[in-house]
């Protein structure tokens, strides 16, 4: 692949609602699993929560250098865990009833400083139902991020560094999305008063070490590769979606399930391998990662990768800005499914 200069540009659809109807028509055996809910998820959010909380007042009066080195090297891993659950939240996929996964939304969000689980959901949200549309999609790099960061070593682990930054940026183009609401509120009021919590009894220090957990589990840290696994062009140019089927996945709960999520976005983490095992041809024939580590230093050192690597799109298709992202359910519903499959 050359080096890019700017984003490519597509005119055909997002691939994922084609692939939804055309495996629900060769699998119909799928649809028992859309609409299912994975309760289990808050059990992992309270274990998470509870691993964070506990090594942040381990690390409350240790050296500088322990606490960057526990965030890296350990709490990393339960904050990435807690973003997916986040995730979880987002697609209603934890409890069946939305005010619920939205509190299990800003539980899994207290260790991690940022009030940002309910409008992570706003924005996510548009992502699967907009993918690639540069206005809806906050997945996307900002044009004048893509050109400040380049494609040098350098500026690719500044980015890495400072991921969460440049995320909260992106939303700000995002002028066609409501950006506040109710939940969003007691989000950032509960989030601000557990923060003041935890200075209060454990100092600065452990709220320090809280932050840095985030900043490493999304940014410059082996798991910060989900984010170039997802959607950048690394292995086709024509791609535009991969999976990656590796270890992590166990600690990550199968976010690597990247493609069958995007397919498939109302079924449940515990589902999405069962997925590919029912429909492998539509999954072999896709190129997919099997390393974070691999990838990590790819991005970082392979200077035909930028953040130019992704596909835009300015066709919106048919649909509505209102659309909530559960093509799979709503193609289900269309065909006269039994309600007890089909209940969100």
């Amino acid at each position: 692949m050359a080096t890019l200069t700017d984003f490519v540009r597509s005119t055909a659809p997002e691939p994922h609602r084609t692939r939804t109807r055309q495996i629900l028509k060769a699998h119909p055996e799928i649809k028992k699993l859309i609409g299912q809910k994975n309760p289990t998820t808050f059990w992992i959010i309270l274990a998470c929560v509870t691993v964070m909380m506990g090594l942040a007042w381990l690390v409350r009066d240790q050296s500088w250098w322990v606490v960057v080195a526990a965030a890296w090297f350990i709490g990393a891993f339960p904050a990435h865990t807690l973003f997916v659950c986040i995730h979880e939240a987002a697609h209603n996929l934890i409890f069946r009833k939305p005010a619920a996964n939205a509190w299990a939304a800003i539980l899994a969000n207290l260790p991690t400083v940022f009030p940002t689980a309910l409008s992570f959901k706003n924005f996510h949200i548009k992502h699967h139902a907009f993918q690639g549309v540069h206005e809806l999609d906050a997945d996307l790099p900002d044009w004048y991020e893509a050109r400040l960061i380049k494609n040098y070593a350098i500026g690719k682990a500044i980015w890495l560094l400072l991921f969460p930054i440049f995320q909260g940026i992106r939303t700000l183009r995002m002028t066609e999305l409501a950006v506040i609401d109710r939940w969003v509120a007691a989000n950032i009021v509960i989030q601000l008063a557990f923060n003041t919590l935890v200075v209060v009894l454990f100092g600065w220090k452990a709220l320090a070490f809280l932050t840095l957990c985030l900043f490493f589990s999304v940014g410059f840290h082996p798991l910060g590769a989900r984010w170039i696994q997802e959607h950048y062009l690394t292995l086709d140019p024509e791609q535009e979606t991969y999976s990656y089927y590796g270890k992590l996945n166990v600690l990550n709960l199968n976010v690597g399930f990247h493609n069958e999520h995007h397919d498939f976005p109302s079924i449940p983490w515990n589902r999405l391998p069962h997925i590919k095992k029912t429909a492998p041809e539509f999954y072999d024939t896709l190129k997919y990662h099997t390393s974070f580590v691999r990838l990590f230093f790819r991005f970082l050192f392979d200077q035909e990768i930028s953040l130019f690597s992704r596909i835009v799109r300015h066709e919106r298709g048919r649909v509505s800005l209102t659309d909530q992202s559960k093509p799979d359910l709503d193609m289900v519903q269309a065909q006269d499914i039994p309600a007890k499959v089909a209940t969100v």
